[in-house]
């Protein structure tokens, strides 16, 4: 027998009906506060969390923590996180000279934190446009331990 002949059909608007109550009750509850909310999350925050990417590896972990503590690297990452730009842009909005946008561009694209679309101007010349792949890193070192997160960018 077919599902839908067993009314099988409403199934999935029947779960995001119940999920969508749930979560409207629970945030009463929250505000109401029969449930105390000890890290103050909203529903922005939690959908933001489900995005986050947790490195393994130590050398990759290394390599994170490296690029992103330089300024370089951190400016242009915040210059393309909406919008995807060309070096020439990027050169603009951080005031970072060229020649060094270039090679932290390069090295943020070989540790895979950059999206790259790429056009042929009317003049024959490449041009590359790039976006960043995240929006933030949480790290913690806690008893030798470290931790890193990226927060993916959509």
């Amino acid at each position: 027998m077919h599902p839908h002949h067993l009314g099988f059909s409403y199934f999935p608007q029947l779960i995001k009906i119940t999920l969508i109550s749930l979560a409207l009750h629970v945030r009463q509850c929250i505000l109401s506060g029969y449930i105390k909310n000890s890290h103050n999350y909203n529903m922005q925050t939690l959908q933001q969390q489900s995005q986050a990417f947790k490195i393994e590896e130590t050398e990759r972990k290394d390599y994170l923590l490296e690029i992103l503590s330089d300024k370089y690297c951190r400016s242009i990452l915040e210059s393309i996180m909406y919008k995807p730009k060309s070096v020439i842009e990027i050169t603009s909005d951080t005031n970072i000279p060229m020649s060094t946008v270039y090679r932290r561009v390069q090295n943020l694209h070989d540790n895979k934190l950059l999206h790259i679309s790429g056009t042929i101007t009317d003049e024959g010349k490449r041009l590359f446009m790039y976006k960043s792949k995240i929006k933030g890193m949480k790290s913690t070192f806690d008893n030798g331990q470290i931790e890193v997160e990226l927060i993916l960018n959509n």
